[in-house]
Protein backbone atom coordinates (compact mmCIF):
# COMPACT_ATOMS: atom_id res chain seq x y z
CA UNK A 1 0.00 0.00 0.00
CA UNK A 2 1.70 3.10 -1.25
CA UNK A 3 1.95 6.16 1.87
CA UNK A 4 -0.82 8.14 2.49
CA UNK A 5 -0.35 11.93 0.85
CA UNK A 6 0.72 13.73 3.78
CA UNK A 7 -0.78 16.44 5.75
CA UNK A 8 0.85 19.35 7.38
CA UNK A 9 -0.34 21.38 10.62
CA UNK A 10 0.81 24.61 12.11
CA UNK A 11 1.70 24.29 16.36
CA UNK A 12 2.71 27.21 17.60
CA UNK A 13 3.12 26.08 21.06
CA UNK A 14 3.77 22.76 23.23
CA UNK A 15 -0.06 23.08 23.69
CA UNK A 16 -0.82 22.94 20.33
CA UNK A 17 1.35 19.48 19.91
CA UNK A 18 0.10 18.02 23.12
CA UNK A 19 -3.71 18.46 21.27
CA UNK A 20 -2.55 16.86 18.24
CA UNK A 21 -0.73 13.98 19.93
CA UNK A 22 -4.25 13.37 22.30
CA UNK A 23 -6.42 13.10 19.41
CA UNK A 24 -3.85 10.61 17.47
CA UNK A 25 -4.56 8.44 20.49
CA UNK A 26 -8.03 8.75 20.87
CA UNK A 27 -7.53 7.00 17.33
CA UNK A 28 -4.34 4.33 18.51
CA UNK A 29 -4.74 1.15 19.68
CA UNK A 30 -2.10 -2.16 20.74
CA UNK A 31 0.00 -2.83 17.70
CA UNK A 32 0.60 0.77 16.26
CA UNK A 33 3.61 1.93 16.01
CA UNK A 34 3.72 5.83 15.17
CA UNK A 35 7.44 7.23 14.67
CA UNK A 36 8.97 10.70 15.28
CA UNK A 37 11.53 11.98 12.90
CA UNK A 38 13.00 15.72 13.26
CA UNK A 39 16.31 17.47 13.90
CA UNK A 40 17.54 17.92 17.46
CA UNK A 41 15.45 20.15 19.19
CA UNK A 42 12.44 19.41 16.93
CA UNK A 43 10.21 18.61 19.74
CA UNK A 44 10.13 15.04 19.14
CA UNK A 45 10.51 13.76 23.00
CA UNK A 46 7.79 16.76 23.86
CA UNK A 47 5.80 14.77 21.70
CA UNK A 48 6.17 11.75 22.93
CA UNK A 49 6.01 13.03 26.70
CA UNK A 50 2.13 14.61 25.37
CA UNK A 51 0.87 11.35 24.39
CA UNK A 52 2.17 9.40 27.19
CA UNK A 53 0.66 11.45 29.41
CA UNK A 54 -2.72 11.92 27.95
CA UNK A 55 -3.05 7.54 27.83
CA UNK A 56 -2.17 7.79 30.96
CA UNK A 57 -4.21 10.29 32.74
CA UNK A 58 -1.42 11.96 34.33
CA UNK A 59 -0.24 15.67 33.16
CA UNK A 60 2.72 15.29 35.81
CA UNK A 61 4.33 12.17 34.64
CA UNK A 62 7.33 11.80 34.64
CA UNK A 63 8.71 10.85 30.96
CA UNK A 64 12.50 11.37 30.72
CA UNK A 65 13.90 11.25 27.37
CA UNK A 66 15.02 7.70 26.39
CA UNK A 67 18.26 8.90 24.78
CA UNK A 68 20.36 6.63 27.16
CA UNK A 69 18.35 4.05 28.31
CA UNK A 70 16.71 3.74 24.51
CA UNK A 71 13.74 2.36 25.31
CA UNK A 72 11.06 2.71 28.21
CA UNK A 73 7.84 0.98 28.86
CA UNK A 74 4.85 2.49 30.26
CA UNK A 75 2.26 0.03 31.86
CA UNK A 76 -0.80 2.43 30.47
CA UNK A 77 -4.60 1.86 31.45
CA UNK A 78 -5.47 0.78 27.28
CA UNK A 79 -2.18 -0.96 26.56
CA UNK A 80 1.63 -0.93 27.80
CA UNK A 81 3.66 1.68 25.38
CA UNK A 82 7.16 1.78 24.70
CA UNK A 83 9.37 4.85 23.95
CA UNK A 84 12.57 4.34 22.46
CA UNK A 85 15.10 6.86 20.79
CA UNK A 86 17.23 5.05 18.19
CA UNK A 87 20.12 8.15 17.97
CA UNK A 88 22.67 5.72 19.28
CA UNK A 89 22.38 2.79 17.53
CA UNK A 90 24.67 1.82 14.87
CA UNK A 91 22.26 -0.56 12.56
CA UNK A 92 18.98 -2.13 13.00
CA UNK A 93 20.46 -5.59 14.23
CA UNK A 94 20.83 -3.47 17.86
CA UNK A 95 16.96 -3.57 17.86
CA UNK A 96 16.77 -7.39 19.09
CA UNK A 97 19.23 -6.49 22.22
CA UNK A 98 16.40 -3.21 23.36
CA UNK A 99 13.26 -5.21 23.04
CA UNK A 100 12.20 -3.57 19.66
CA UNK A 101 12.76 -6.43 17.40
CA UNK A 102 10.64 -7.84 16.92
CA UNK A 103 7.87 -5.94 18.76
CA UNK A 104 6.18 -6.52 21.63
CA UNK A 105 2.86 -7.82 20.64
CA UNK A 106 -0.48 -5.30 22.17
CA UNK A 107 2.03 -2.43 22.45
CA UNK A 108 2.22 1.10 21.00
CA UNK A 109 5.87 2.01 19.88
CA UNK A 110 6.80 6.00 20.14
CA UNK A 111 9.93 5.67 18.29
CA UNK A 112 12.42 8.67 18.41
CA UNK A 113 14.75 8.94 14.84
CA UNK A 114 13.91 6.02 13.27
CA UNK A 115 16.12 6.82 10.19
CA UNK A 116 18.86 5.36 12.26
CA UNK A 117 17.03 1.89 11.59
CA UNK A 118 14.89 2.68 8.56
CA UNK A 119 14.96 -0.76 7.07
CA UNK A 120 13.61 -2.45 10.28
CA UNK A 121 10.16 0.01 10.48
CA UNK A 122 7.21 -2.16 10.71
CA UNK A 123 5.01 -1.58 7.14
CA UNK A 124 2.45 -0.43 8.69
CA UNK A 125 3.66 2.76 11.24
CA UNK A 126 2.53 6.61 11.42
CA UNK A 127 5.75 9.18 10.72
CA UNK A 128 5.42 12.67 12.22
CA UNK A 129 8.27 14.22 11.05
CA UNK A 130 8.91 17.76 13.22
CA UNK A 131 10.66 20.82 12.33
CA UNK A 132 11.46 24.68 13.51
CA UNK A 133 8.80 27.48 12.39
CA UNK A 134 11.18 30.36 13.89
CA UNK A 135 8.68 32.37 11.85
CA UNK A 136 5.69 31.81 14.24
CA UNK A 137 7.72 32.26 17.17
CA UNK A 138 10.81 30.28 19.08
CA UNK A 139 8.22 27.69 20.02
CA UNK A 140 6.81 26.99 17.24
CA UNK A 141 6.75 23.81 14.82
CA UNK A 142 5.25 22.15 11.74
CA UNK A 143 4.10 18.82 11.75
CA UNK A 144 3.88 16.23 8.40
CA UNK A 145 1.86 13.49 9.31
CA UNK A 146 2.13 10.12 6.89
CA UNK A 147 0.93 7.32 7.17
CA UNK A 148 2.38 3.43 5.91
CA UNK A 149 0.22 0.46 5.31
CA UNK A 150 -2.77 -0.13 7.50
CA UNK A 151 -2.10 2.98 9.29
CA UNK A 152 -2.67 5.11 5.94
CA UNK A 153 -6.82 4.84 7.47
CA UNK A 154 -5.77 6.27 10.56
CA UNK A 155 -4.15 9.06 9.26
CA UNK A 156 -6.73 9.88 7.31
CA UNK A 157 -9.20 9.89 10.32
CA UNK A 158 -7.05 11.97 12.13
CA UNK A 159 -7.38 14.43 9.09
CA UNK A 160 -11.17 14.21 9.22
CA UNK A 161 -11.01 14.93 13.79
CA UNK A 162 -8.85 17.80 13.27
CA UNK A 163 -11.12 19.37 10.98
CA UNK A 164 -14.64 18.11 12.88
CA UNK A 165 -13.12 19.43 15.63
CA UNK A 166 -11.86 23.02 14.55
CA UNK A 167 -15.31 23.16 12.92
CA UNK A 168 -17.76 22.90 16.07
CA UNK A 169 -15.07 25.29 17.54
CA UNK A 170 -13.11 22.71 19.92
CA UNK A 171 -9.75 22.68 18.09
CA UNK A 172 -8.23 24.41 20.64
CA UNK A 173 -9.98 22.81 23.68
CA UNK A 174 -8.25 21.07 26.10
CA UNK A 175 -7.93 17.10 25.89
CA UNK A 176 -8.62 14.31 28.48
CA UNK A 177 -8.64 10.73 28.28
CA UNK A 178 -11.29 8.64 29.24
CA UNK A 179 -11.84 5.53 29.85
CA UNK A 180 -12.91 3.00 26.59
CA UNK A 181 -15.89 0.03 26.53
CA UNK A 182 -16.02 -3.13 24.83
CA UNK A 183 -16.59 -1.86 21.68
CA UNK A 184 -14.80 -0.06 19.12
CA UNK A 185 -15.22 3.95 19.97
CA UNK A 186 -13.02 6.07 22.14
CA UNK A 187 -13.98 8.90 23.98
CA UNK A 188 -12.42 11.96 25.28
CA UNK A 189 -13.22 14.99 27.46
CA UNK A 190 -12.98 18.84 25.77
CA UNK A 191 -12.42 21.42 28.26
CA UNK A 192 -13.37 24.95 27.65
CA UNK A 193 -14.34 27.93 29.66
CA UNK A 194 -17.61 27.10 29.19
CA UNK A 195 -17.90 23.80 30.53
CA UNK A 196 -16.73 20.27 29.85
CA UNK A 197 -18.19 17.77 26.35
CA UNK A 198 -17.80 14.42 25.38
CA UNK A 199 -16.18 13.52 21.93
CA UNK A 200 -17.28 10.43 20.95
CA UNK A 201 -14.88 8.79 18.40
CA UNK A 202 -17.23 6.13 16.81
CA UNK A 203 -15.46 4.75 13.25
CA UNK A 204 -18.22 2.81 10.56
CA UNK A 205 -17.14 -0.37 12.07
CA UNK A 206 -19.22 -3.98 11.32
CA UNK A 207 -18.07 -6.33 14.36
CA UNK A 208 -16.73 -9.62 12.88
CA UNK A 209 -16.41 -10.99 9.64
CA UNK A 210 -19.50 -11.97 7.32
CA UNK A 211 -20.29 -15.44 8.81
CA UNK A 212 -24.25 -15.11 9.68
CA UNK A 213 -25.61 -15.81 6.23
CA UNK A 214 -23.49 -13.33 4.76
CA UNK A 215 -24.14 -10.67 7.68
CA UNK A 216 -21.23 -9.25 10.17
CA UNK A 217 -22.37 -10.15 14.26
CA UNK A 218 -23.35 -7.19 14.35
CA UNK A 219 -25.41 -7.01 11.26
CA UNK A 220 -26.89 -10.06 12.34
CA UNK A 221 -28.09 -9.23 16.04
CA UNK A 222 -28.61 -5.48 14.91
CA UNK A 223 -25.75 -3.91 16.64
CA UNK A 224 -25.26 -0.02 15.67
CA UNK A 225 -22.38 0.08 13.02
CA UNK A 226 -21.89 3.69 13.20
CA UNK A 227 -23.23 6.46 15.10
CA UNK A 228 -26.59 7.63 14.04
CA UNK A 229 -28.41 5.30 15.98
CA UNK A 230 -26.80 6.69 18.66
CA UNK A 231 -28.16 10.19 17.70
CA UNK A 232 -31.43 9.30 16.54
CA UNK A 233 -32.37 7.06 20.07
CA UNK A 234 -30.78 9.79 22.32
CA UNK A 235 -33.02 12.88 20.66
CA UNK A 236 -35.59 9.84 21.30
CA UNK A 237 -35.48 9.38 24.69
CA UNK A 238 -34.97 13.59 25.15
CA UNK A 239 -38.51 13.81 23.92
CA UNK A 240 -39.70 10.95 26.36
CA UNK A 241 -38.32 13.44 29.01
CA UNK A 242 -35.75 11.07 29.92
CA UNK A 243 -32.25 11.65 30.48
CA UNK A 244 -29.54 11.23 27.60
CA UNK A 245 -27.18 13.16 26.15
CA UNK A 246 -27.78 16.24 24.10
CA UNK A 247 -25.81 16.20 21.02
CA UNK A 248 -23.75 19.66 20.11
CA UNK A 249 -22.00 18.72 17.37
CA UNK A 250 -22.04 15.77 14.86
CA UNK A 251 -20.57 13.77 11.68
CA UNK A 252 -22.86 11.39 10.74
CA UNK A 253 -21.28 10.11 8.17
CA UNK A 254 -17.60 9.94 9.69
CA UNK A 255 -18.82 8.81 13.19
CA UNK A 256 -18.06 12.06 15.38
CA UNK A 257 -19.62 13.25 18.01
CA UNK A 258 -19.21 16.24 21.02
CA UNK A 259 -21.81 15.93 23.15
CA UNK A 260 -22.94 16.95 27.04
CA UNK A 261 -21.06 15.72 29.33
CA UNK A 262 -23.03 13.59 32.33
CA UNK A 263 -20.15 14.16 34.61
CA UNK A 264 -18.65 10.38 36.49
CA UNK A 265 -21.30 10.20 39.72
CA UNK A 266 -22.63 6.33 39.15
CA UNK A 267 -24.92 4.44 40.78
CA UNK A 268 -22.44 2.18 42.68
CA UNK A 269 -20.11 2.54 45.80
CA UNK A 270 -17.76 1.05 47.52
CA UNK A 271 -15.17 -1.39 47.40
CA UNK A 272 -15.62 -4.12 45.67
CA UNK A 273 -18.54 -2.26 44.36
CA UNK A 274 -22.51 -2.39 45.44
CA UNK A 275 -25.45 -0.79 44.34
CA UNK A 276 -26.71 2.38 45.74
CA UNK A 277 -30.25 1.15 46.34
CA UNK A 278 -31.84 4.79 46.62
CA UNK A 279 -30.29 4.93 42.72
CA UNK A 280 -31.33 1.80 41.54
CA UNK A 281 -34.53 2.46 42.28
CA UNK A 282 -34.55 5.23 40.38
CA UNK A 283 -33.17 3.68 37.79
CA UNK A 284 -35.93 1.05 38.09
CA UNK A 285 -38.64 3.62 38.61
CA UNK A 286 -37.41 4.92 34.81
CA UNK A 287 -37.43 1.74 32.98
CA UNK A 288 -40.84 1.48 34.40
CA UNK A 289 -42.64 4.91 32.98
CA UNK A 290 -40.50 4.45 29.78
CA UNK A 291 -42.20 0.73 29.32
CA UNK A 292 -45.69 1.80 29.62
CA UNK A 293 -45.73 4.40 27.03
CA UNK A 294 -46.40 4.29 23.33
CA UNK A 295 -43.22 4.21 21.97
CA UNK A 296 -42.82 4.90 18.24
CA UNK A 297 -40.78 2.62 16.04
CA UNK A 298 -39.25 4.71 13.83
CA UNK A 299 -37.64 8.25 15.00
CA UNK A 300 -36.08 11.17 13.26
CA UNK A 301 -32.14 11.37 12.57
CA UNK A 302 -32.27 14.87 10.18
CA UNK A 303 -35.07 16.42 8.86
CA UNK A 304 -35.04 14.64 5.73
CA UNK A 305 -33.96 10.88 7.25
CA UNK A 306 -35.55 8.69 9.67
CA UNK A 307 -34.00 5.99 11.73
CA UNK A 308 -36.12 2.91 12.12
CA UNK A 309 -35.13 1.06 15.70
CA UNK A 310 -34.54 -2.85 14.67
CA UNK A 311 -36.98 -5.68 15.90
CA UNK A 312 -35.14 -7.84 18.61
CA UNK A 313 -36.36 -10.93 16.51
CA UNK A 314 -35.72 -14.67 17.48
CA UNK A 315 -33.09 -14.76 14.70
CA UNK A 316 -30.97 -12.08 16.59
CA UNK A 317 -31.46 -13.79 19.75
CA UNK A 318 -30.14 -17.52 18.90
CA UNK A 319 -26.93 -15.54 16.94
CA UNK A 320 -26.33 -14.02 20.25
CA UNK A 321 -27.03 -17.13 22.63
CA UNK A 322 -24.48 -18.63 20.18
CA UNK A 323 -21.69 -17.18 21.22
CA UNK A 324 -21.46 -20.08 24.44
CA UNK A 325 -21.05 -22.89 22.10
CA UNK A 326 -18.69 -20.75 19.66
CA UNK A 327 -16.39 -19.42 22.31
CA UNK A 328 -16.97 -20.38 26.04
CA UNK A 329 -17.88 -24.35 25.13
CA UNK A 330 -14.52 -24.17 23.84
CA UNK A 331 -12.78 -22.65 26.78
CA UNK A 332 -14.54 -25.45 29.04
CA UNK A 333 -13.33 -28.08 27.05
CA UNK A 334 -16.93 -29.32 26.27
CA UNK A 335 -17.59 -28.31 22.50
CA UNK A 336 -20.81 -29.41 21.80
CA UNK A 337 -21.36 -32.11 18.88
CA UNK A 338 -23.74 -31.34 16.20
CA UNK A 339 -26.52 -33.32 17.48
CA UNK A 340 -26.13 -31.27 20.93
CA UNK A 341 -25.70 -28.46 18.94
CA UNK A 342 -29.18 -28.62 16.85
CA UNK A 343 -30.35 -29.81 20.42
CA UNK A 344 -29.57 -26.38 21.78
CA UNK A 345 -30.56 -24.24 18.77
CA UNK A 346 -33.72 -26.10 18.63
CA UNK A 347 -34.86 -25.49 21.89
CA UNK A 348 -34.01 -21.66 22.16
CA UNK A 349 -35.77 -21.22 18.82
CA UNK A 350 -39.16 -22.98 20.21
CA UNK A 351 -38.90 -20.67 23.63
CA UNK A 352 -37.91 -17.44 21.68
CA UNK A 353 -40.96 -17.71 18.92
CA UNK A 354 -43.23 -18.63 21.60
CA UNK A 355 -41.99 -15.79 23.76
CA UNK A 356 -41.31 -12.79 21.70
CA UNK A 357 -45.13 -13.34 19.82
CA UNK A 358 -46.52 -13.20 23.54
CA UNK A 359 -44.44 -10.04 24.84
CA UNK A 360 -45.17 -6.09 24.07
CA UNK A 361 -42.08 -4.72 22.33
CA UNK A 362 -40.59 -1.20 23.91
CA UNK A 363 -37.35 -0.04 23.26
CA UNK A 364 -34.74 -2.27 24.53
CA UNK A 365 -31.65 -0.56 25.00
CA UNK A 366 -29.87 -3.60 25.92
CA UNK A 367 -26.58 -2.25 27.88
CA UNK A 368 -28.84 -0.19 30.69
CA UNK A 369 -26.28 -1.20 33.82
CA UNK A 370 -23.97 0.73 36.27
CA UNK A 371 -21.21 1.76 33.91
CA UNK A 372 -23.39 3.10 31.67
CA UNK A 373 -25.71 5.32 34.16
CA UNK A 374 -24.51 8.59 35.71
CA UNK A 375 -26.72 9.71 38.92
CA UNK A 376 -27.99 13.46 38.10
CA UNK A 377 -28.09 14.51 41.36
CA UNK A 378 -28.99 18.37 40.50
CA UNK A 379 -32.31 16.66 38.38
CA UNK A 380 -35.53 15.67 39.95
CA UNK A 381 -37.18 12.37 39.76
CA UNK A 382 -36.57 9.82 37.06
CA UNK A 383 -34.56 12.43 35.20
CA UNK A 384 -31.91 11.97 37.74
CA UNK A 385 -31.11 8.81 36.15
CA UNK A 386 -28.26 9.92 33.13
CA UNK A 387 -28.27 7.05 30.47
CA UNK A 388 -24.97 6.93 28.09
CA UNK A 389 -25.36 3.85 26.15
CA UNK A 390 -27.94 3.06 23.78
CA UNK A 391 -27.04 2.97 20.34
CA UNK A 392 -27.98 -0.94 20.04
CA UNK A 393 -31.57 -0.23 21.14
CA UNK A 394 -34.21 -2.26 19.43
CA UNK A 395 -38.06 -3.49 19.84
CA UNK A 396 -38.32 -6.47 22.19
CA UNK A 397 -39.29 -7.20 25.43
CA UNK A 398 -39.08 -4.75 28.48
CA UNK A 399 -38.25 -6.92 31.00
CA UNK A 400 -34.93 -7.49 29.01
CA UNK A 401 -33.48 -4.12 30.45
CA UNK A 402 -34.69 -4.49 33.99
CA UNK A 403 -32.52 -8.29 33.63
CA UNK A 404 -29.51 -6.06 32.39
CA UNK A 405 -30.11 -3.43 35.74
CA UNK A 406 -30.84 -6.14 38.30
CA UNK A 407 -28.35 -9.05 37.15
CA UNK A 408 -25.44 -6.62 36.51
CA UNK A 409 -22.30 -7.93 33.97
CA UNK A 410 -19.66 -5.94 36.44
CA UNK A 411 -21.25 -6.07 40.06
CA UNK A 412 -22.66 -8.31 42.01
CA UNK A 413 -26.33 -7.77 42.85
CA UNK A 414 -27.31 -9.81 45.54
CA UNK A 415 -30.63 -11.54 45.28
CA UNK A 416 -32.83 -9.87 48.07
CA UNK A 417 -32.19 -6.16 46.24
CA UNK A 418 -32.92 -7.97 42.38
CA UNK A 419 -36.39 -9.20 43.98
CA UNK A 420 -37.15 -5.99 45.52
CA UNK A 421 -36.45 -4.05 42.81
CA UNK A 422 -38.37 -6.39 40.55
CA UNK A 423 -41.45 -6.25 42.60
CA UNK A 424 -41.08 -2.64 42.82
CA UNK A 425 -41.02 -2.53 38.64
CA UNK A 426 -43.87 -4.87 38.79
CA UNK A 427 -45.98 -2.54 41.38
CA UNK A 428 -45.46 0.28 39.27
CA UNK A 429 -46.46 -1.17 36.30
CA UNK A 430 -49.66 -2.53 37.89
CA UNK A 431 -50.29 1.13 39.12
CA UNK A 432 -50.67 2.57 35.89
CA UNK A 433 -52.48 -1.06 34.41
CA UNK A 434 -54.84 -2.91 36.02
CA UNK A 435 -54.38 -5.41 33.64
CA UNK A 436 -50.41 -6.04 33.86
CA UNK A 437 -49.78 -9.76 34.29
CA UNK A 438 -47.48 -10.27 37.37
CA UNK A 439 -46.97 -13.73 36.86
CA UNK A 440 -46.34 -13.73 32.99
CA UNK A 441 -43.52 -10.59 33.64
CA UNK A 442 -41.59 -12.82 36.00
CA UNK A 443 -41.42 -16.13 33.55
CA UNK A 444 -40.26 -13.16 30.51
CA UNK A 445 -37.64 -11.74 33.11
CA UNK A 446 -36.25 -15.49 33.62
CA UNK A 447 -36.52 -16.08 30.06
CA UNK A 448 -34.47 -12.91 29.01
CA UNK A 449 -31.87 -13.78 32.29
CA UNK A 450 -30.84 -16.96 30.35
CA UNK A 451 -30.66 -15.47 27.15
CA UNK A 452 -28.49 -12.77 28.15
CA UNK A 453 -26.49 -14.51 30.69
CA UNK A 454 -26.19 -17.03 28.24
CA UNK A 455 -24.71 -14.86 25.70
CA UNK A 456 -22.31 -12.76 28.13
CA UNK A 457 -20.62 -15.75 28.78
CA UNK A 458 -19.65 -16.32 25.19
CA UNK A 459 -19.41 -12.33 24.92
CA UNK A 460 -16.73 -12.29 27.65
CA UNK A 461 -15.01 -15.65 26.07
CA UNK A 462 -14.78 -13.43 22.66
CA UNK A 463 -13.80 -10.84 24.30
CA UNK A 464 -10.40 -12.74 25.75
CA UNK A 465 -9.76 -14.99 23.23
CA UNK A 466 -10.48 -12.67 20.30
CA UNK A 467 -9.66 -9.16 21.06
CA UNK A 468 -7.28 -9.88 23.53
CA UNK A 469 -9.06 -8.52 26.78
CA UNK A 470 -9.01 -11.03 29.42
CA UNK A 471 -10.46 -8.30 32.22
CA UNK A 472 -13.63 -9.54 31.24
CA UNK A 473 -13.25 -13.27 32.00
CA UNK A 474 -13.55 -12.41 36.13
CA UNK A 475 -16.74 -11.75 35.55
CA UNK A 476 -17.99 -15.17 34.36
CA UNK A 477 -18.85 -16.48 37.80
CA UNK A 478 -20.99 -13.54 38.51
CA UNK A 479 -22.90 -14.40 35.41
CA UNK A 480 -23.02 -18.29 35.99
CA UNK A 481 -24.84 -17.02 39.48
CA UNK A 482 -27.44 -14.77 37.69
CA UNK A 483 -27.66 -17.91 34.87
CA UNK A 484 -28.62 -20.47 38.15
CA UNK A 485 -31.17 -18.12 39.15
CA UNK A 486 -33.04 -17.82 36.49
CA UNK A 487 -32.78 -21.12 34.93
CA UNK A 488 -34.41 -22.23 38.63
CA UNK A 489 -37.69 -21.14 37.15
CA UNK A 490 -40.49 -23.88 36.22
CA UNK A 491 -40.62 -22.43 32.67
CA UNK A 492 -37.09 -23.36 32.04
CA UNK A 493 -36.77 -26.51 33.60
CA UNK A 494 -35.72 -28.37 30.52
CA UNK A 495 -33.14 -25.91 29.50
CA UNK A 496 -31.64 -26.09 33.66
CA UNK A 497 -31.69 -30.16 33.23
CA UNK A 498 -29.33 -29.66 29.67
CA UNK A 499 -27.15 -26.68 30.94
CA UNK A 500 -26.68 -29.09 33.97
CA UNK A 501 -25.24 -31.50 31.33
CA UNK A 502 -23.73 -30.07 28.80
CA UNK A 503 -22.60 -26.55 30.27
CA UNK A 504 -19.45 -26.81 32.81
CA UNK A 505 -19.32 -23.39 34.97
CA UNK A 506 -16.21 -21.16 34.58
CA UNK A 507 -13.13 -22.37 35.89
CA UNK A 508 -14.03 -26.33 35.66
Amino acid sequence: MNPSTPFSLSLPDETATAHLMADLALLTGPGDVITLSGDLGAGKTAAARAMIRYLAGDDELEVPSPTFTLAQTYDLPSFPLIHADLYRINDASELEEIGLAPLPEGSVALIEWPERAAEALPADRIDIALSHRPDLGSTARAAEITGYGKAVSTVERLRALRVFLDGSGYGAAKRKRMAGDASTRSYARLIRDDGVFILMNSPKRPDGPAIYDGKSYSAAVHLAEDVKPFVAIANGLRAQGLSAPEIHHADLDAGFLVTEDFGTEGVVEGAPPSPMVERYEAATDMLAALHEQPLPDTLPLTPQVDYAIPPFDTEAMLVEIGLMPEWYLPDRGAALSDTLRAQFVGMWRELLEATLAAAARTWVMRDFHSPNIIWLAGREGIRRVGIIDFQDTVLGPGAYDLVSLLQDARIDVPEQIELNLLARYIKARRTNDANFDAAAFAELYAIMSAQRNTRLLGTFARLNRRDGKPQYLRHQPRLWTYLSRSLAHPALARFRDWYAVNVPPPGV
